[in-house]
C-alpha cells in the first residue's frame, strides 16, 4: 500500500473524529453525566490510532494509544472528572490534531505531543502499560489481546462486504470493528483482525459478537463506518459459519427470503421494519474536481445563450424543438451540479464551540453557546469563506460584548452570558447571525472615536445602527485602550465586511444598550450562476440579481415626487428612496429619457427605486470575480459574459441599500 495515495482522506476522516471528540469533550464540561461523551472521545481517538497505524503514523498512533489508556481509566471511574484533568484533554485534543496535520512530516512525537502527555500523567497519573506495536504498509505487527478467529459457538454472526471502490479497506473494516465492539464483545473474526487491517483491497469478513443489540442496529454500527456494501446478521447461531451467505440487498426474491431468514424476520416486513430502509450511496471528489465540473456547466450557460439568440429569428421549427430540448437539458444538468456543492453550515459551525469555550476562559467569563441551523446548506465555496468572518465575530462578542461575570450580576442578568450562532435560508440566501445578551456597543465612545479619526462629519451628535457598522467596520478602528491576543487592533469587523463583501453579502447590525448586540451576514447560496435582470444605460449594461428584484415599473410622473428636495418613488402606500444607475456609476448627465424605466430593488426589508434608460431582458449569468480598480466603487459584486459576448458588471444592491 503507498501511504501517500491515502493521505487526504486519512486528514479528513481524522478531523470529523476529531471535531466530534472536542463535542463530547465540551459536553462533559457542560455537565453531561451520562456516559456517552466518554465513550465518543474513545471511540475517536481509537479510531484515529487504528487510522495512523494503518498508515504507519507512528507518533500519532502511538500518541492516540497513550490517550486512549488514560481515557479508559475516565470510563471506568479510575480518573475522575476536574478542571484540571478537562485542560489537560484539550491541551491532548489539540496536540492529536496538530499531530493528524503533520503526521506525513515524519514518526517521532511533536513537542505539543509530548507536553500534553506529560501533563495528562500528571492530572490522572500513570501510564500505559499495554503493548503497543504500529503495523506498518508493509506488514502488521499485532496489538495484545485480539479476539481469536472461532467462529463457532454462541453470539450473533455478522458478515460484512465492502464496496469494491474502498478506499483503505484495511482502516474501514478496522473501524467497523470497533464499531461492533461498542455494542457488545467481539468473539471471534475471520479472517482475523490483524489481517483485515493490513488488507489492501476491499474484504469480505465474518465477525461473531456477543450483543443485546438487535440486528438493525448492528447493521447501522457497521454502515457507520463507511464503504460497506452489505451487511448480514444471523443471530444465535451455534454452528459452523454457512458455505454460502444471502445479501441483504440483493435484487432477487429468492436471495432477499434467505437474508430475511437469516434475521430471524419474517418476509412479509417492509424495508423499513426490517432494518434496510433505502440508503444514499457516497462517494468523496475533490473540490477541484467539483469546480472544474462548475466552470465548465458555467460555460455552457453561457454557450447557451448565444445559441439562443443565435437560432431564436430561424424559422426552422425543429431546429427551435431541439434547441429548447438542449436548453432544459443544460438547465437539468447546472441543477444537479449546483446541488453537489451544497454542504450543511454544521460542517464550519462545529468547530466554533471550542474557539467559544477558550476565548471565554482567558477572559474570565461565562459563556453559554449554542447554534441553530446547522443543517442549512450552502454551496461549498461559500462556506470555505465564512470560517474566518463568523471567528472574528464570535470573538468580538466574547470580548466586546459579554460582560464579566459580576458586572452581570450586579446589572441584574444571569452570570453566563448567551452567545447564539444561527444560520437560517432567506430566498436564495442565507443569513448567518451572531446575538448576544451583552452590554451593547457604546454609540457614544464610538462616536468619540470616529470624530477623533476623522471618520465621520464634524458636529454629528448620534449614530444609527448603518452608520455605526461602518464606523466600527473602518480599517483601524478600535475603542480597546490595550491590545491583547484577542482584540484591540481593529481589524475584526473590517475583516468581516471585506470578506462578505468579496462574496457578494451584506453585514447588517443592530445594537440595543444593555440588551445586546446582533451582528448579521446576508451571502448568497451560491457565487456561481444566478439568474439576472439586465439593464442598460447609455451604451453599457449591468445585470441585477433576480433575487434583489421586487417588480419592475415604467417611469410616469405621479411615480416621482420630491420630497424635501429630494426625488423619492411613490408606490402606493410606499414612499421610497430613488436612486439614478446613471448617477451612481457616474455616467455623464442627459436629459431623461421619456420610456426610463425603474427597477424597485429590496433586500430584507430595505426597498428603493433605481431608475435604468432601458431593461433588455433577463439571463441566466456566470459570476466571474472582479477586482475593482484603486479607489473605485464599491457598488459591483462581480462581473460576468453574456449571451452575445459582451461583458457586463453584476450591481451590488448591498451597497445601495
Amino acid at each position: 500500500m503507498d501511504p501517500s495515495r491515502y493521505a487526504e482522506l486519512f486528514r479528513t476522516e481524522s478531523r470529523e473524529q476529531l471535531s466530534a471528540l472536542n463535542r463530547a469533550l465540551l459536553a462533559i464540561e457542560q455537565g453531561e453525566t451520562s456516559r456517552e461523551p466518554v465513550d465518543a472521545i474513545f471511540r475517536g481517538v481509537h479510531t484515529i490510532k487504528g487510522m495512523s497505524a494503518t498508515m504507519g503514523y507512528t507518533a500519532v498512533a502511538e500518541f492516540s494509544h497513550e490517550l486512549e489508556s488514560l481515557l479508559d481509566k475516565v470510563r471506568e471511574g479510575e480518573a475522575g472528572i476536574s478542571p484540571d484533568l478537562m485542560d489537560a484533554l484539550f491541551a491532548a485534543a489539540d496536540a492529536l490534531e496538530d499531530g493528524v496535520e503533520h503526521a506525513q512530516e515524519g514518526n517521532a512525537m511533536t513537542d505539543a505531543m509530548q507536553r500534553a502527555l506529560e501533563r495528562l500523567h500528571d492530572v490522572a497519573g500513570g501510564r500505559s502499560t499495554g503493548e503497543f506495536r504500529v503495523m506498518r504498509p508493509s506488514g502488521v505487527v499485532p496489538m495484545p489481546a485480539e479476539p481469536g478467529t472461532a467462529l463457532v459457538g454462541e453470539g450473533t454472526l455478522i458478515h460484512v462486504t465492502q464496496q469494491a471502490t474502498a478506499m483503505l479497506p484495511g482502516v474501514r473494516a478496522f473501524m467497523a470493528i470497533q464499531r461492533l465492539r461498542d455494542l457488545g464483545e467481539i468473539l471471534g473474526c475471520e479472517p482475523s483482525i490483524d489481517k483485515l487491517q493490513a488488507a489492501t483491497t476491499p474484504q469480505t469478513f465474518t465477525v461473531r459478537l456477543r450483543t443485546a443489540a438487535g440486528p438493525s442496529e448492528i447493521e447501522r454500527a457497521v454502515r457507520s463506518a463507511g464503504d460497506v456494501a452489505t451487511v448480514v446478521v444471523e443471530e444465535h447461531v451455534d454452528a459452523a459459519l454457512p458455505s454460502a451467505v444471502a445479501t441483504a440487498d440483493a435484487p432477487d426474491d429468492g436471495p432477499r427470503r434467505r437474508a430475511s431468514d437469516a434475521l430471524g424476520l419474517s418476509d412479509t416486513l417492509g424495508p423499513a421494519e426490517r432494518g434496510h430502509a433505502p440508503r444514499a450511496r457516497h462517494v468523496r471528489i475533490e473540490l477541484a474536481r467539483l469546480d472544474a465540473l462548475l466552470n465548465l456547466v458555467g460555460e455552457l450557460v453561457i454557450v447557451r445563450g448565444r445559441l439562443q439568440a443565435l437560432t431564436r429569428p430561424l424559422p426552422d421549427a425543429a431546429l427551435q424543438d431541439a434547441m429548447e430540448d438542449a436548453t432544459h437539458l443544460i438547465s437539468d444538468l447546472q441543477r444537479e451540479i449546483m446541488t453537489s456543492r451544497l454542504v450543511p453550515v454544521g460542517q464550519v459551525f462545529d468547530r466554533f464551540p471550542r474557539l467559544v469555550r477558550d476565548v471565554a476562559r482567558q477572559l474570565g467569563k461565562d459563556v453559554l453557546f449554542s447554534i441553530e441551523g446547522k443543517d442549512i446548506e450552502i454551496d461549498r465555496s461559500v462556506l470555505d469563506e465564512i470560517g474566518e468572518p463568523v471567528v472574528h465575530l464570535l470573538r468580538n462578542a466574547v470580548d466586546h460584548g459579554l460582560e464579566l461575570p459580576a458586572v452581570r450580576e450586579a446589572a441584574g442578568k444571569a452570570r453566563a452570558g448567551r452567545l447564539i450562532l444561527s444560520a437560517q435560508r432567506d430566498r436564495s440566501a442565507v443569513v448567518i447571525t451572531v446575538r448576544d445578551d451583552g452590554r451593547g456597543i457604546d454609540r457614544a465612545r464610538v462616536l468619540t472615536r470616529a470624530l477623533a479619526l476623522g471618520i465621520v462629519a464634524p458636529g454629528t451628535t448620534q449614530l444609527d445602527d448603518d452608520a455605526l457598522l461602518r464606523c466600527i467596520a473602518h480599517p483601524g478602528f478600535s475603542t480597546s485602550e490595550q491590545v491583547t491576543d484577542i482584540s484591540g487592533r481593529g481589524v475584526g469587523v473590517d475583516a468581516v465586511l471585506s470578506r462578505t463583501r468579496s462574496l457578494g453579502g451584506t453585514v447588517e447590525l443592530q445594537t440595543v444598550p444593555g440588551s445586546g448586540t446582533t451582528l448579521a451576514l446576508r451571502l448568497p447560496v451560491t457565487l456561481a450562476i444566478v439568474r439576472a435582470l439586465l439593464a442598460k444605460v447609455g451604451n453599457e449594461r449591468y445585470a441585477l440579481p433576480l433575487t434583489h428584484v421586487r417588480e419592475t415599473l415604467e417611469r410616469g410622473p405621479a411615480l416621482i415626487r420630491p420630497v424635501q428636495g429630494r426625488d423619492m418613488l411613490v408606490l402606493r402606500d410606499e414612499v421610497l428612496p430613488l436612486f439614478r444607475l446613471r448617477d451612481v456609476v457616474r455616467l455623464s448627465a442627459h436629459a431623461a429619457a421619456p420610456m426610463e424605466e425603474i427597477v424597485v430593488i429590496e433586500r430584507g426589508d430595505r426597498r428603493a427605486g433605481l431608475v435604468v434608460d432601458e431593461l433588455t431582458g433577463q439571463e441566466d449569468i456566470v459570476v466571474k470575480a472582479f477586482d475593482s480598480a484603486r479607489d473605485g466603487l464599491a457598488l459591483f459584486s462581480g462581473a460576468t459574459i453574456l449571451a452575445d459576448g459582451a461583458p457586463a458588471l453584476i450591481v451590488d444592491v448591498g451597497s445601495l441599500l
